[in-house]
């Protein structure tokens, strides 16, 4: 019971696997509360690897899932002291939770639905300036039979194509109704969806300008240019490096179907929270992160 309240996963599923017996699943507290019921409480620190509170709603769902597993179906609509239920205990202690994952959902996916706007803009706005011009006869582009065309025009379609994917995800997101059950698995795979064809739409938008740029240089100046469309590249790496983290962290957490609790993060949060005011001399971490 302590195990499901303090989400320790390897000692629950440890204690799980020795196959002890059905009445050990069958206890209660004091205040009648049963395991599924310390296992619907939200604790104060946050224990699971996802960094702060960003889809911690998701991990608790599953964690939840997880205990509920385990139980008979009595068991898991069964009410405590206070006439609660399990599930009714879930929803008034994930309130703030809900809610902090909500906004902040909503706006990131507001911060990357203004950058797949902004992409989908540019490569709209350029693919109706066609470089060299069109033929006034045929009505074709003049440049169409450079290789360089090609690659200008196939990378301007791919880019529109994924920032207009990305912003149906972000606004699908935005829209939604954000629901409890929401959080398992719809709003983190939209997410998740929404993250992925960015980074491949901004690369595209840069090798359409590269390529398009190459009409107006002279000859012997297409070759010197290539370090400077090489570090046109920068932009794409700081983005890459500032979401990558949260986009392995979502695919990672979709993968599991049982969170994994982070002990290392736990323990600073409760050596944080358990320092004395005046700390005395020789204090350390370590001495808080025992348990």
């Amino acid at each position: 019971m302590l195990a499901a309240e303090y989400r320790h996963t390897a000692v629950f599923n440890y204690l799980c696997n020795l196959k002890l017996p059905e009445y050990m699943f069958r206890q209660f507290d004091k205040d009648g509360n049963n395991i599924l019921h310390l296992a619907a409480k939200l604790t104060e620190l946050y224990p699971w690897r996802i960094p702060g509170a960003a889809l911690q709603m998701q991990w608790e769902i599953k964690w939840y899932k997880h205990v509920k597993g385990i139980l008979f179906n009595q068991h898991i609509s069964q009410a405590n002291k206070k006439g609660k239920t399990p599930r009714i205990v879930f929803t008034e202690t994930h309130k703030d939770l809900m809610k902090a994952d909500n906004e902040w959902l909503i706006k990131t996916s507001e911060s990357c639905s203004v950058v797949a706007a902004l992409i989908a803009a540019v490569a709209f706005a350029t693919s109706s300036t066609v470089p060299g011009g069109l033929n006034q006869e045929k009505g074709k582009s003049v440049l169409q039979d450079e290789k360089a065309f090609d690659v200008f025009s196939v990378a301007l379609l791919v880019a529109l194509c994924l920032s207009m994917t990305a912003l149906v995800f972000f606004l699908a997101i935005i829209t939604s109704w954000c629901e409890e059950h929401d959080f398992k698995r719809n709003l983190p795979r939209k997410l998740l969806a929404g993250l992925s064809p960015p980074f491949a739409s901004i690369t595209a938008i840069l090798l359409s300008f590269c390529s398009g740029h190459t009409f107006i240089l002279r000859e012997e100046l297409k070759f010197a240019v290539i370090p400077i469309y090489a570090s046109v590249t920068i932009p794409v790496a700081f983005f890459a490096i500032a979401q990558l983290p949260l986009y392995f962290d979502l695919l990672w957490a979709a993968c599991k179907k049982v969170p994994l609790r982070s002990y290392k993060v736990f323990c600073k949060k409760v050596a944080f929270a358990q320092r004395p005011l005046k700390p005395s001399v020789g204090w350390t971490l370590s001495t808080h992160t025992e348990f």
